[in-house]
């Protein structure tokens, strides 16, 4: 555990050196935790993290409830790019948190730290723990520019609801507990292999089902999406940032690990209600995005569709689907921080988030035009960018089902039909940057020398993951045979 526990070490310096340094140097404090992470993603290099998914080792600790394999180092590394984009992202920010902008560095990487654990966690007391840190760190992150009325509003409905997934997931824990006296995830499915009849009993089939609703609520996904645009649009962009790839990605973890780890002969019989689920989230997010004119709100209802388009993956059953939701994730990160990246930038004087704002862009600022049109392009999934190649993968698993089971074709139809109804909105974001009649402001748009490395970084990876998706994909492979599914 000792990336975890450097992590949280590193919230608890960032916290106690705002009691010494002097206001106008604790705007540092950002650059300072994204070096320290930087560092300790490299080190995940020459460790045994390393070792781990090379070699398909794994080890465990505190009685098999933390477990290191190579889907977990995958995670981490995913967890420790996005958190070192965001903080840069959250230093330019800082002009617009009043107070307290050394505690919401600390929050970032509090909620980084639960991440971690999240991908690490093979037992159900592990899951929760790590559900509830990230979680509670950004009902905080959510509501931090107190302000704002709709980030006060953002920050109640993220607390209601997540206080009830919460319920949902603890009261299946407990059902799932009562039936089968069994914590962790490996012992579980032991215990399913040995007594088979409990894939039929109630309790049990409950108990999952309400475990899933709480893991529903993490990843965004019909019908435990509802608070999704409200938190994006109100909560303060890094916040939504890092809620949009980091909480979203420690959800699907979470999910591979129950599903296929802890329940897989379960599992194995849920086909079609994986098929519905990723159905009905691709159209809904995609249809709910049309009509939107906030650029927050309309990434938020994206996001639901993204998610749709991950359960793809789950739904197919297969390992190749498993990798492929590895991979969609890698794309997505670079993609969305890109965008969010360009709406704190653009908008940071601005009263709203309207895609009105983005007029004359190409004019301000010809590289964050740029970012934002290969950001959307991607989303939309069009080639050579990532989220293209991440999409194929996806129809690809699913479609190598579906002659066993002809509810594959309608999903990959579904699917398809969400990518075109998504170019509407995608490209009229576009249109707003390059062809938009109503410009009114063409003040050059000031960029910081790390702001401007993240933004090449992620358009970097937007390519890099497109043109050249064989290494990636290799990891992500043999990461997801960890689960042995």
């Amino acid at each position: 555990m000792s990336l975890e526990i450097s992590v949280v070490a590193l919230g608890l310096v960032v916290l106690l050196a705002d009691l010494w340094l002097p206001v106008e140097r604790k705007r540092a404090l950002g650059y300072f935790a994204a070096v320290a992470l930087a560092l300790l993603f490299l080190n995940t290099f020459t460790s045994h993290c390393s070792c781990s998914l090379a070699d398909g080792l794994a080890s465990s600790a505190s009685g098999g409830m933390f477990i290191q394999d190579g889907l977990s180092v995958f995670f981490k590394r995913f967890f420790l790019v996005a958190a070192v984009i965001v903080l840069v992202l959250a230093v330019e920010f800082s002009d617009r948190i009043a107070t307290g902008v050394s505690e919401y560095y600390s929050l970032i990487v509090f909620a980084l730290a639960g991440m971690l654990f999240a991908a690490s966690a093979n037992d159900f007391v592990m899951m929760f723990v790590s559900i509830e840190l990230i979680t509670i760190t950004f009902y905080v992150l959510t509501s931090f520019t107190r302000g704002k009325v709709v980030a006060l509003e953002a920050g109640v409905k993220y607390l209601i609801l997540g206080a009830l997934s919460s319920a949902f997931m603890v009261y299946g824990i407990a059902l799932v507990w009562g039936i089968s006296q069994q914590f962790n995830f490996t012992d579980l499915a032991a215990y399913s292999a040995k007594h088979p009849e409990l894939a039929s009993n109630k309790v049990f089939l409950f108990g999952v089902l309400f475990v899933l609703v709480g893991l529903g609520f993490k990843i965004a996904a019909f019908p435990f999406q509802m608070w999704t645009p409200d938190v994006y649009q109100g909560a303060p962009t890094p916040t939504t940032a890092f809620l949009a790839i980091g909480s979203k990605a420690a959800g699907f973890v979470l999910l591979l690990r129950f599903l296929f780890t802890a329940i897989p002969s379960i599992t194995a019989h849920w086909d079609k209600l994986l098929i519905i689920l990723s159905a009905i989230t691709i159209l809904y997010g995609n249809l709910c995005a049309i009509p939107q004119r906030n650029l927050k709100r309309l990434l938020g209802y994206s996001s639901i569709a993204h998610a749709g388009y991950l359960l793809l993956g789950v739904a197919a059953l297969s390992s190749a689907g498993q990798a492929a939701v590895l991979y969609y994730l890698s794309g997505y990160l670079f993609t969305t921080l890109a965008a969010f990246t360009v709406i704190a930038l653009v908008m940071r004087h601005l009263d709203s988030e309207d895609i009105s704002g983005l007029a004359g862009l190409n004019e301000r600022s010809p590289l964050l035009a740029t970012t934002m049109t290969l950001a959307m392009v991607s989303l939309a999934g069009i080639p050579p960018l990532a989220g293209f190649f991440g999409k194929f993968l996806l129809l690809k698993a699913v479609i190598e089902k579906a002659p066993a089971n002809h509810g594959y074709y309608c999903l990959a139809f579904t699917a398809l039909g969400g990518v075109v109804i998504s170019l509407y909105y995608y490209f009229g974001v576009i249109r707003a940057i390059y062809w938009s009649k109503d410009v009114s402001n063409l003040t050059p748009i000031p960029m910081s020398r790390p702001m401007r490395l993240a933004v090449v970084i992620c358009i970097a990876g937007m390519f890099w993951l497109g043109l050249f998706p064989g290494t990636l994909l290799t990891l992500a492979t043999a990461a997801v045979s960890s689960l042995g599914y």
